[in-house]
Order: C-alpha cells, then structure tokens, then sequence
C-alpha cells in the first residue's frame, strides 16, 4: 500500500482517496487512515479540505516546504530523553509554529512529563507517540505497553484495587519512585489541560477541566498506559499561575484537591475506613481542599475522623471545604471541636 501511494504520487503529482480506493477496492475508511498514518510520519503532506483533499510528496513545488501538522513516533524505550523527542518533533513539523508563548511553555512541560512517566516507569520496549495540532487545539497521545501505571502503584504501594491506586494518584505527591520522582508531574498536568484522560487495566481516569469535573469510567481491559491530554490554542493559562496556586512561598507544592465523590462505593455517604483512605498521604500538604460536589450526605464516622481526630493529629494543616450542602455542614460541624 506504501510503495502504491507513493507511486502513484509520483506518477499524477498528487493522490485522493478516491484514488486509492479504485486502485484497491479497499473501504474510504481504511484508505484515509493509511493516508493519515504516512501524513502523521511526514513521508506526504495533506493539501486543502473535504473535496479539496488530497496528498503530496513533501519535496513537491507548490507544498511551500509545508511542514505535517500531526507527527507520530513509536520508538524504543531505550536511552530516550523526552526534551529530544519534543525537539524533533518542533524541528520536522509546524504544529508548534505561531502559537502562544503560554500555550507552548504549557505542552512542553505536559508532553515532556508524561513522556517521562512512559520513559521511567512503564518498563514498556516500545512507547507511541502522537502529536497533532487542529483548528482549535494541539493535542498528544503517549502510549506505552508495559505494566501500566494502575497496577504499578497497586503493587509499589500494596493496593487491593484499581480505584485505590487512582485515590491515591489523585492526590499528588504520590510516587512509585520517591528518590527519583516528586509525584507532582500528572498532578500539575491534569490542572492545566483543557481535557486529560489516563487509561489503563480496566479504567479510564477523565479530567475534564471544561466541565470542572474528574471522573472514572470502566473500560475494556488494555495492557499498558494511554494518556490523552488537549489544550486550546487560545487557552489564557499559564503554568506559572497553577504553581502559585499549589506552591507556598518557598516554591514548595503544599496544596491538594480532593474529591469526596471519588470515594464513594455505592452509598450515599462516606465510611471512616473511606475518609482513612482519602486521608492517607495528605499529612504532606498545608492546606487541603475537600470537594463535595455531587456528594448529597456524609455519616458522622467519616466526619469524626477527618474533622476531629485527624485534624487534631495535624493541627498545622488547613481543611478548605468546597462545594458542601447544607447536610454535609450540619455534620462537619458536629465532628468539629
């Protein structure tokens, strides 16, 4: 199919779909995706839209030396550095020309760091890379097929289930590697996306900053970790805001977000043994933010332990409460001193 393309390019100048399918017989679908993939390797270039479309040697006169706005790389996991692999794909494509200097400071911290978890902690020989940019947003794609990052923290930290390592991701700081990494890296990154997801085993970890919202989804089970991360070309966030948020004035991350919801198993109120596991890690930060969004009660367990015996175990750290209802007072204040 690849030397036909190419041959065929050769021949006429340029190639369509169309072409393909009639010297193939093949579906539209498959031949636009084998398309697709050569454009994302930079072999040929997509000119013009829907009826328009069609594809060219990159070499061609007349592509105005036209740089591919999607570039995909799988390579091996071996002696990678993540800032190498964002240089080269800034140097064969056009995908970060022209854009915002937040914008771009932004995707180079989120692809470099989650490069590097694929790198370090995936134990994955191959890693697949997918960087493309579209009319409204740029957005990547890390692929590995190693362990995944799920069942990594299950076993480093001796959990019985997926939905507790992803507790446990969630509240930052928390790392399989702690002489080697802070933990911060998927933390900060979920903050500024417009739209993260992390996939891996059996869930799918959705930020969706749009909506202001964080949720879990059962998935078909899948080997290895696939993170998805979209921001705006427009997006007026810049990195520089989110570490003042979570960072004290010695630069250090001291602050968490916490939502309640995700802590849930099937009841409407939360357990002590469930506000025990929320707790677990969170001593490392000053001030806490407790999102109850979505959570109609709490039971007087769980609000004693947070709000009283923990809270007086840690006195120097601060609980902010967001989005609580009037039931869910009621019972903070009750567990208060």
């Amino acid at each position: 199919m690849r030397t036909l393309i190419l041959n065929t390019i050769k021949k006429q100048g340029q190639v369509k779909t169309a072409d393909i399918v009639g010297l193939t017989g093949l579906s539209r679908a498959y031949a636009q995706r084998f398309l697709k993939n050569l454009a994302d390797e930079g072999v040929i270039v997509l000119m013009g839209k829907a009826n328009q479309a069609h594809y060219i040697h990159p070499s061609k006169k007349g592509a105005g030396n036209a740089k591919p706005l999607s570039v995909r790389r799988i390579m091996t996991n071996k002696d990678l550095a993540e800032d190498k692999v964002l240089h080269e794909i800034k140097e064969k494509s056009a995908i970060f020309q022209g854009i915002a200097g937040n914008v771009s400071s932004t995707l180079d911290y989120a692809f470099t760091e989650m490069l590097n978890n694929a790198i370090e902690h995936s134990t994955s020989e191959k890693i697949d890379v997918v960087v493309m940019r579209t009319a409204t947003d740029i957005r990547f794609m890390v692929a590995d097929r190693g362990i995944g990052i799920f069942n990594n923290i299950m076993k480093k930290k001796r959990l019985g289930t997926t939905i507790e390592a992803i507790q446990d991701l969630l509240k930052g700081k928390e790392t399989t590697e702690p002489a080697a990494h802070s933990g911060e890296g998927i933390f900060f990154t979920s903050k500024i996306a417009d739209l993260l997801t992390i996939k891996s085993f059996e869930k799918k970890l959705v930020f969706d900053n749009a909506r202001q919202d964080i949720y879990v989804k059962d998935v078909k089970p899948v080997r290895g970790t696939r993170v998805d991360f979209v921001l705006g070309l427009r997006s007026k966030k810049k990195l520089v805001d989110l570490f003042d948020k979570y960072t004290d004035e010695s630069f250090q991350f001291s602050k968490t977000e916490v939502k309640v919801k995700l802590y849930h198993q099937d009841v409407d109120y939360v357990s002590r043994s469930q506000a025990r596991r929320i707790l677990t890690g969170l001593e490392k930060f000053k001030t806490i933010e407790l999102d109850f969004k979505d959570v109609k009660t709490i039971g007087q367990a769980f609000a004693d332990e947070v709000f009283r015996i923990w809270q007086a175990q840690h006195k120097d750290v601060k609980f902010v409460i967001k989005d609580a209802n009037e039931n869910i007072m009621i019972m903070i204040k009750r567990a208060q001193p």
